[in-house]
């Protein structure tokens, strides 16, 4: 007998998403992304002084955890290769993992935490654009910064322009600083690893992955303890952004007659699953119970209690109507 009434946790969705449609999608946003990353260069001379005042602000609230931090980058290559190399790399790597995680073991989830990603993902590129930052090591020599990358550019694939591959550093906008979507992004990844998880093992990494990230993006003079402020803060708007947007998109779905994937909002239980009424599928209906191997229902009454027979019921099947070959109950 299928139960109707046990507990669930999650509720399937109605539709499922397909990678062959997903896929493009996060392609088609994180070239958007890019491209727009590219394009929002920014004057220099503005950005320069952008950053000089958030060096400023952050000196005079004693925030600038740069300075310690880079120095100690630079004098210890032990240090300072693994950060550049975690840097460079992970940003790239964690994200997508933890997304494709999602969408295979949390599909119920995974709608509302993509859109939280992408929702964030676009406000950044409006901070690159109305806010062109210069990075800590891109400022003059004098403020005491050293660009770890370019230091240490001898161990990995990148040159000493930026994170990108080496000879493509001229591709990247360099004052994309504010705000550090390495962190955002990180803290969106420590989240999801948190909520969903399950483990032990996974809940540290949901708290040190964003917490190193942070470290190493200062250490390596990529950007300001503020930039990886703002960063969780784009993080923290576009979490509250995920509903109206969800809605929305489900409002553009349904006028032009899109099937949609039910999903809950993330840090939402999700709702059950509704038990199906169709008499025609279900194996009980109405009390009356249906045998395995029989191809037309005896139709016989379940009883209230166990043990007792509702009036006019049929009688327990006897050893005749099970077969020629079923021994008869002892007496």
């Amino acid at each position: 007998m299928l139960r109707t009434d046990a507990p669930v946790s999650e509720a399937a969705p109605r539709t499922r998403l397909r990678w062959w449609t997903e896929l493009p999608l996060i392609l088609l946003v994180y070239g958007a992304y890019s491209g727009g990353r590219l394009l929002a260069r920014g004057d220099v001379t503005h950005a320069v002084d952008h950053g000089l005042a958030i060096l400023r602000v952050e000196k005079f609230f004693f925030l600038n955890a740069e300075h310690p931090l880079n120095r100690l980058f630079t004098r210890e290559p032990w240090i300072g290769i693994p950060a550049d190399f975690w840097y460079a790399s992970l940003h790239y790597m964690v994200t997508p993992a933890v997304l494709i995680w999602l969408f295979r073991s949390r599909a119920v989830r995974y709608r509302a935490a993509r859109t939280w990603l992408m929702t964030s993902t676009f406000m950044g590129l409006i901070g690159f654009t109305l806010l062109p930052t210069c990075p800590p090591r891109l400022l003059s020599a004098s403020h005491g910064f050293v660009d770890t990358m370019a230091q240490y550019s001898d161990y990995g694939w990148w040159g000493g322009e930026a994170s990108a591959p080496r000879g493509l550093g001229g591709m990247t906008n360099q004052y994309a600083a504010m705000p550090s979507l390495h962190c955002g992004w990180a803290l969106w990844c420590g989240v999801m690893l948190w909520m969903y998880g399950g483990t032990r093992l996974t809940k540290i990494a949901a708290v040190l992955y964003p917490l190193i990230t942070t470290i190493v993006v200062m250490g390596t003079a990529n950007h300001y303890f503020l930039d990886a402020v703002a960063g969780f803060a784009v993080m923290g708007v576009g979490f509250l952004l995920t509903r109206p947007v969800l809605r929305l998109a489900d409002t553009f779905r349904a006028r032009f007659g899109i099937r949609h994937f039910a999903s809950a909002p993330v840090g939402l239980p999700a709702a059950p699953p509704v038990a199906s009424h169709d008499t025609s599928s279900s194996i009980v209906s109405a009390g009356c119970q249906t045998s395995a191997g029989e191809r037309l229902p005896r139709q016989r009454k379940v009883p209230a209690t166990p043990g007792a027979a509702e009036p006019g019921a049929e009688p327990a099947v006897s050893p005749i109507d099970s077969g020629d070959e079923t021994p008869a109950a002892a007496r």
